[in-house]
């Protein structure tokens, strides 16, 4: 009886939590992402105007519920000073959202060489991986193919982790959906190696 009703308890008035991390380069489009991800997914958030996005000095954080699941999302400056800062959230972490600006062909290796950074430290072993090809409306971007071209060689690196590369454009909204579902059902399947937070639903 007792297993029942704590059952019903955590059904009714629990969540699990994870947390995101949202990183790549200043200008990637982290925060136009993280705002475009609010909006869509929170009624109530009436958003902010999206062409007038400056860079993360810092940190930006959102959160959306998914029924029972609730994602948390740390968008974290992308400035070469402020990438040293990124290793202070990793043990925290559920999953990694990567977005490289796909119209910026000049600083694909630096995009490159940062994620290179992030995804060695062992802290990191095992979190699922999103690489976003963000701007994908911009013309003469990269495509998706051509940026898992420049990250082919990263490969081996990743490990045993569920990792994808997706195309969004997150100023025009397109690709959200999907990638916000991938997220959920990523941290879901990992959840014996990175266990959610339950938290009761305020």
């Amino acid at each position: 009886m007792f297993a029942l009703l704590s059952g019903l308890w955590k059904y009714l008035f629990q969540k699990d939590e994870y947390f995101v991390l949202i990183l790549g380069l200043d200008n990637a489009g982290k925060t136009t992402y993280l705002e475009q991800t609010k909006t869509k997914f929170n009624k109530k958030h009436k958003g902010m105007n999206l062409t007038k996005v400056t860079s993360t000095v810092g940190l930006n954080i959102g959160k959306i519920d998914l029924g029972h699941i609730r994602l948390n999302f740390w968008d974290l400056g992308g400035q070469e000073e402020l990438q040293l800062l990124w290793d202070k959230y990793y043990a925290e972490s559920h999953a990694l959202i990567f977005v490289v600006d796909s119209s910026d062909r000049e600083r694909i290796d630096e995009s490159k060489e940062a994620f290179n950074k992030m995804i060695t430290n062992e802290t990191l072993t095992g979190v699922p991986l999103l690489l976003l090809a963000n701007k994908q409306d911009l013309d003469g971007c990269m495509s998706v193919s051509d940026v898992k071209g420049v990250f082919r060689d990263t490969a081996h690196k990743l490990g045993r982790r569920d990792h994808t590369v997706m195309g969004v454009s997150a100023l025009m909204g397109n690709g959200m959906h999907e990638t916000i579902n991938w997220i959920m059902e990523s941290v879901k399947r990992n959840e014996l190696e990175r266990p959610p937070i339950q938290k009761d639903i305020t």
